[in-house]
């Protein structure tokens, strides 16, 4: 991991859809940074649960917190009882998403709309909450995570393309609207990162088509290593990026 020590020692963090995969592995490493940590998931509270328990168990502080991050006011309750239980709002890490293949000519209206709230409609509700809690702070940081397919296209995943690439342009407007607020706003776009999938499930198509320089598949933790960079004293002068991590799969 690039970063080391306890260089985010008196922060709290939220990170959305943490209870498994890349969302986890960013909680455990801004958890090893020094950060407290609000484990969200939209409704399994077992993994969430499991997830601050684990941070616990390494010496650190967490709570795990259930809210939906398409409901406004769901993420309002969330962020208010952040601060409630630990005190403030440093860092926001909008990871919570759904990654469906559904062909165009048969995606409905609805298909679109629910990928597009949670990835798009679901970081915008977490900015705004809390956003006050950042500005208090002056030196906020929030990481988006975005996604390989956002920049190549893939078959079977127009909703989920465009959402990851509508983060990227959401990234770029906050970094400028926040820079007065010494807010850093980032993107983080993981290539082919191997997770762990429901049985039965198959790898995603775009995995099948694109190699990697390395030859080999990431892992979650190297996604995790440089959102705990962003977040940190060493990031301060990066924002409004996309940062790749991906084996050399995408060049961008």
């Amino acid at each position: 991991m690039a970063a080391s020590g306890r260089e985010l020692e008196g922060k709290v963090a939220i990170v959305t859809g943490a209870g498994r995969n890349i969302g986890r592995a960013i909680a455990l490493a801004l958890a090893e940074g020094g950060a407290a940590v609000v484990v969200n998931s939209r409704s399994n509270r077992v993994e969430a649960e499991a997830v601050a328990r684990e941070i616990v168990g390494r010496g650190g502080r967490a709570t795990a917190l259930i809210a939906d991050v398409t409901d406004a006011a769901a993420v309002e309750r969330m962020a208010a009882d952040t601060v409630k239980q630990l005190g403030r709002i440093d860092i926001l890490v909008n990871n919570a998403a759904l990654r469906k293949e559904t062909p165009i000519e048969t995606m409905t209206a609805a298909d679109w709309r629910e990928i597009l709230s949670v990835i798009l409609d679901g970081a915008f509700h977490c900015v705004k909450a809390c956003l006050p809690h950042l500005k208090r702070n002056g030196a906020g940081a929030i990481v988006n995570i975005g996604g390989l397919s956002a920049h190549t296209g893939a078959k079977r995943r127009a909703h989920v393309v465009t959402a990851k690439a509508g983060l990227v342009g959401f990234t770029r407007a906050l970094a400028h609207d926040l820079a007065d607020d010494k807010i850093t706003v980032n993107c983080v776009s993981p290539g082919i990162i191997g997770t762990a999938r429901k049985t039965g499930t198959p790898e995603p198509q775009h995995h099948q088509t694109h190699a990697t320089l390395l030859g080999r598949q990431g892992a979650p933790e190297e996604v995790a290593a440089a959102v705990r960079f962003l977040c940190g004293p060493a990031g301060r002068y990066i924002t409004g990026q996309t940062i790749h991590v991906n084996g050399g799969a995408f060049h961008g």
